[in-house]
C-alpha cells in the first residue's frame, strides 16, 4: 500500500514532526523552509494533506495545485489566510487546532493585567537601561478588591475569571450568549447591561472578531468609563477602536492598556508605541513552549487521522461531494445556514431551543439541514470553536435543546425550510425557499411575508403601521451617508409592518440608536450576510 503524503508548509514543534516522521503509512514532507514557489507548485501537488500556519496562504493559487488533497490542518486558531469557500468547493477539508493555546492567552491576559498595575515594564526599563532607582516614581495598584470587566465568557475569558478569583478581585461578566449559570456557579457576577462593564476598573475582552464585536469599545464607551480604567486587550486587533483607544490613553481617562494584537500587523509604527501608559507585545498570545508543543501534536494528529480517512477533528466545513448529496439540496443547506446566521444576529440573545421545520422533499434531510443552521446560528458566538461535526454536541453542551419537525407541505412550494430559534426572550422565526436557477429567498420574517435574496447589510426595523414611517428611516440612513440598495417590506392585519433595508456601507450603533428612538419603532437590529 503506497504511504500518504502529508506536507508540512510552515514551522511546527519538532514533537509534530516526530509524531508524521514514526508513522509508517506516512511520507512526511517537511517543506517549512522552501521558498513558497516552489512549495506550491513542486510539492503541494504530491500531498494528500498539508500543515500550515499564517505564513502560507491557501489561496486560489494554492487550491489550483493541490491536486490530491483531501484536507488542510491550520495549526493554530485562526484560519484567515485559509479560503474555506474555496477548499469546500473542491472537497477538502479545512481544520483547526482551537483549544491547544488555551492557557497560554489565559497567563498572557493576566500578564498584561499584572504590568498594568504596577508599571512593570517602565519601572524595569528605568532601572536595568537608565539605570535609575527611584521607587518613589513606581507606586502601583493592587488587583485584590477591584472590579473586572470579562466582555465574553468562553473557553478564555472564563479560565481569565477564575485566575482573577485567586487575587480576590470582583468580577462580572458580558456575554449574552451563554448561561448565566457558567459564570455565577464560579461564583462571578453576570450582567446583561453592558454599562455595568463599563463601570469595572479593569476590563478585559475575549470574544471571536464579527460585525458585531468590531470597535465594540469605542469613544462612546470609553466616556462612560471610570476615569483611570484599566483595559486589556490579548484577543484580537480592532475590538477595541484604536483611535479612541489613543485618546483616551493621552487624556488620562485610560490609565493604562494592555495590549497583544492589533488591527493591521505588524504594528511596527503604531502610536499606541508612542505612548509611556501602554504594554504592549506583538501577538504573543499563543507563543508559549507548551502552546506550540501542543499545537504540532494535535496538528499531527489530525492530519494523520484526516489523511487515512479515519476522522476530521475540528473540522470547520464539509466536503460535499457530487455523489453523497442530491444536487437540488446543496443551496438548501447553503441558504439555511444563512438563515441561522441571520436569527442570531437578529436576535443576539442567549439561545434555549433551534427548532427546524422542513416541508418537501427537503425533509429527507432534515438532519444535514440542522447541521448547517446550527452551525450558522452559533457561528456568530463562537466562531471557531463550532463546525460541522461538532455543532450539535455544542449546542447540547451549552443547554440549547434542538428539535426536528417534518410537516406536510401545504405551502404551495416545492420545499420550504424553517428555522424557529427560541432565546431568554423572545421566538424568532424565519422561512426560506430556492427558486429556479437555485436562486435562494428568505420567503418570511416573524410571520411577515418578503422575497429578500439572503446577502448583503440590512436592517430589520418593525414598526407600528403608520403613514411617514418609510419617509422618516430614509432620511436617518441617508443622514448617515449611506445608499438604500433595496427596501422589502411586509405587513400584518395588526397594524404593524417589517421593513428589510439593505444598504451600502458600514451600519453604526448610532445609527441603530437612532432608528429605535423613532415613536413607530418597535425593534430593530442589523444582519450582514
Amino acid at each position: 500500500m503506497p504511504k500518504l503524503t502529508i506536507v508540512v508548509c510552515d514551522h511546527i514543534h519538532q514533537k509534530g514532526l516526530d509524531i508524521l516522521a514514526n508513522d509508517s503509512q506516512i511520507n512526511l514532507i517537511n517543506a517549512a523552509d522552501e521558498p513558497k514557489d516552489k512549495l506550491i507548485t513542486e510539492i503541494i501537488p504530491k500531498a494528500d494533506v498539508a500543515i500550515t500556519r499564517s505564513s502560507t496562504d491557501v489561496d486560489q493559487f494554492f487550491l489550483d495545485h493541490a491536486k490530491n488533497i483531501k484536507a488542510i490542518v491550520r495549526a493554530g486558531v485562526g484560519v484567515d489566510n485559509v479560503d474555506i469557500d474555496g477548499c469546500s468547493k473542491k472537497g477538502i477539508v479545512v481544520m483547526n487546532v482551537p483549544t491547544a493555546n488555551t492557557i497560554a492567552a489565559v497567563e498572557l491576559t493576566m500578564a498584561h493585567m499584572l504590568s498594568c498595575v504596577r508599571q512593570f515594564p517602565y519601572a524595569h526599563n528605568n532601572l536595568k537601561q537608565d539605570r535609575v532607582w527611584r521607587r518613589q516614581d513606581w507606586y502601583g495598584t493592587e488587583l485584590k478588591d477591584k472590579k473586572l470587566g470579562i466582555i465574553g465568557f468562553g473557553n478564555i475569558g472564563s479560565r481569565v475569571g477564575k485566575r482573577a478569583k485567586a487575587f480576590e478581585m470582583d468580577i462580572i461578566t458580558y456575554d449574552p450568549y451563554i448561561n448565566p449559570c457558567k459564570a455565577t456557579d464560579l461564583d462571578i457576577g453576570y450582567t446583561k447591561n453592558f454599562d455595568d462593564i463599563l463601570a469595572c476598573d479593569i476590563i478585559t475582552i475575549h470574544t471571536p472578531k464579527n460585525q458585531e464585536t468590531i470597535g465594540m469599545i469605542g469613544a462612546k464607551e470609553i466616556a462612560k468609563m471610570k476615569d483611570g480604567v484599566i483595559l486589556i486587550n490579548c484577543a484580537r486587533g480592532g475590538l477595541y477602536d484604536e483611535d479612541a483607544l489613543v485618546d483616551g490613553l493621552k487624556s488620562g481617562k485610560i490609565a493604562m492598556a494592555g495590549i497583544d494584537v492589533f488591527n493591521k500587523e505588524p504594528a511596527t509604527s503604531h502610536p499606541l508605541l508612542d505612548l509611556d501608559n501602554v504594554t504592549v507585545t506583538p501577538h504573543l498570545g499563543a507563543n508559549t513552549k507548551e502552546s506550540q508543543q501542543n499545537i504540532a501534536i494535535q496538528a499531527a494528529e489530525n492530519a494523520i487521522a484526516s489523511a487515512k480517512g479515519i476522522a476530521y477533528p475540528n473540522a470547520l466545513n464539509l466536503p460535499i461531494k457530487e455523489s453523497d448529496l442530491p444536487e437540488f439540496l446543496k443551496p438548501y443547506l447553503e441558504l439555511i445556514q444563512k438563515m441561522g446566521h441571520m436569527s442570531s444576529q437578529a436576535t443576539r440573545e442567549q439561545i434555549k431551543k433551534i427548532k427546524i421545520i422542513t416541508e418537501g422533499e427537503v425533509s429527507d434531510y432534515i438532519d444535514s439541514l440542522t447541521t448547517f443552521a446550527t452551525v450558522g446560528i452559533l457561528k456568530e458566538s463562537l466562531e471557531e470553536s463550532v463546525n460541522y461535526v461538532n455543532a450539535e454536541f455544542v449546542a447540547n453542551d451549552i443547554g440549547i435543546e434542538i428539535e426536528k419537525d417534518k410537516q406536510a407541505n401545504n405551502s404551495g412550494l416545492s420545499n420550504k425550510i424553517t428555522i424557529r430559534l427560541t432565546t431568554t426572550n423572545s421566538i424568532f422565526t424565519i422561512s426560506g425557499t430556492v427558486l429556479g436557477d437555485n436562486a435562494q429567498r428568505i420567503i418570511e420574517i416573524d410571520g411577515y411575508s418578503l422575497d429578500l435574496e439572503p446577502k448583503g447589510k440590512m436592517i430589520l426595523f418593525r414598526n407600528t403601521d403608520v403613514p411617514g414611517v418609510i419617509g422618516d428611516v430614509g432620511t436617518i440612513i441617508s443622514s448617515h451617508h449611506l445608499n438604500i440598495s433595496d427596501f422589502r417590506l411586509g405587513r400584518d392585519k395588526n397594524a404593524q409592518a417589517l421593513a428589510v433595508v439593505k444598504v451600502d456601507g458600514e451600519v453604526t450603533k448610532e445609527l441603530l440608536e437612532e432608528l429605535n428612538n423613532l415613536e413607530t419603532c418597535i425593534s430593530v437590529s442589523f444582519v450582514n450576510i
